[in-house]
């Protein structure tokens, strides 16, 4: 009867070993959890940002308003009833400072 509970508690412990440390154990396990996770948190990032791309498409398709506003700010567009100014600073040496006004005493 010894012999049988000294068999056993070699299989026992065998059977620990392969869960614990071998490729198929535990830490696999817990490593396959983690990565689960991360996909998850990707997947809910793509997600919105595929929810945005769709609204963005609607818009597109059917306001004009969202139309014009990617022809002004993408392609430079203006309408024809819109003057367009354009403001250009003052040229000025690299390392040098702005100059600058100064009130006479």
């Amino acid at each position: 009867m010894k012999w049988f509970a000294v068999a056993l508690a070699v299989v026992v412990l065998l059977l620990q070993y392969r869960l614990w440390v071998s490729q198929d154990g535990v830490r696999e396990i817990s490593r396959l959890e983690a990565e689960v996770a991360q996909q998850r948190i990707d997947n809910e990032a793509r997600a919105k940002r595929n929810e945005e791309l769709a609204a963005e498409v609607r818009d597109l398709k059917k306001g004009v308003t969202a139309l014009e506003e990617r022809a002004r700010s993408d392609l430079g567009m203006i309408a024809s009833n819109e003057t367009f100014y354009q403001v250009i600073p003052p040229h000025t040496e690299p390392g040098a400072e702005p100059r600058t006004r100064t009130a006479a005493r």
